[in-house]
């Protein structure tokens, strides 16, 4: 049975060059690598390439064995530019300050990259802001490096907006601490968080504040209208189906499931409205749940490294048995004997 075309998530070809640079920083040279991954001078130049998430995760691993360096993620960072995230990043590097620049490369994440299963968030209080950054869990050798990317390099595009350098207040990683863990110093002027409940890094009132010398109001402002409109056109073409299945991935959790009335309120429907708009398109809730269910199933098997109790968990399962057993029901296989198969076809 053929794996569906479901994506975990996908990114633009423009972080490519922050791990290039990271490579060539410990003396090798990164083309051969990205070659076999289908990364050449013409695809990387393409406008609006994308890479998926799995096979990212894929050629992180790849770096870090090449250059034998399990914090090739936070170097990455040190090599992270504001254009590297396409319009979103052009833009915020016109905003006014470091609290627009980073709400604008948050805002705009769409823009450069998805996440089916959850999205970045900028929080601001009184005292400050979160940047928080979304991760799929749980964590291996292939995506602890995606973390320590993103938010080393927030860091270092901010301090490069502003002309000096930008700490967090604090840094808090949702993973244990790994080897490598004394590498954070440098980002934090507190002490690192490990085994947090999520990937964010705190900065104070002072750090928003602080201005970018390259503003130009104008060119701001237009910028903030392109971006919003190319966002606005990702989104308009939606189906119901679509955005209840978008709606879906970050909800479903560990052991419990989302229901009718949980999606219908994030929709801003009345439950009974849902339920008749989805019988009007032939469908109901429950089957679009299992259908997203059966195609991020497949997903995690055929793309990543997850152990299969992994899966279960992250698909709101109450056990692992009751997904191997929905697993069979859904594609005549065990996930065991799916994984095997997509390995031999590909």
């Amino acid at each position: 049975m053929k794996a569906p075309s479901i994506r975990l998530g996908d990114l633009s070809v423009g972080f490519i060059d922050s791990l290039a640079a990271a490579v060539r920083s410990h003396g090798q040279d990164p083309l051969p690598l990205l070659e076999q991954y289908g990364l050449d001078p013409a695809r990387l130049a393409e406008a609006g390439a994308r890479l998926s998430i799995p096979r990212y995760m894929r050629l992180g691993h790849a770096a870090i064995q090449l250059t034998g360096d399990p914090a090739l993620g936070l170097r990455m960072g040190q090599f992270g530019r504001l254009g590297q995230a396409g319009l979103a990043g052009v833009t915020a590097a016109q905003a006014p300050n470091v609290r627009e620049a980073a709400r604008t490369l948050i805002r705009f994440e769409p823009l450069y990259g998805s996440n089916y299963r959850g999205q970045s968030r900028f929080d601001e209080d009184a005292d400050g802001a979160w940047l928080r950054f979304y991760s799929i869990s749980p964590y291996n050798a292939y995506n602890r490096f995606v973390v320590d990317s993103i938010l080393a390099g927030w860091l270092t595009q901010l301090s490069i907006l502003a002309g000096c350098t930008v700490l967090a207040r604090r840094l808090e990683i949702e993973f244990e601490a790994p080897d490598y863990a004394a590498d954070y110093s440098h980002l934090s002027d507190t002490p690192v968080i490990f085994g947090a409940a999520g990937n964010q890094l705190r900065l104070d009132q002072h750090s928003l504040a602080l201005r970018n010398p390259d503003h130009c109001p104008s060119t701001w402002r237009h910028l903030l209208q392109l971006c919003e409109k190319e966002l606005e056109q990702r989104t308009r073409t939606r189906s119901l189906r679509e955005r209840i299945t978008q709606l879906l991935g970050p909800l479903l959790n560990g052991g419990r499931e989302p229901d009718l009335e949980e999606v219908a309120a994030r929709l801003k429907l009345p439950t009974w409205t849902l339920r008749r708009k989805l019988a009007d398109e032939g469908t109901g809730f429950r089957d679009l749940l299992n259908d997203t269910r059966r195609d991020l199933a497949m997903t995690y098997i055929r793309d990543t490294e997850l152990a299969f109790g992994e899966i279960a968990y992250l698909l709101g399962f109450a056990s692992a048995e009751a997904f191997q057993r929905a697993f069979k029901r859904w594609s005549g296989q065990t996930p065991g004997e799916f994984r095997r198969g997509q390995r031999q076809m590909g």
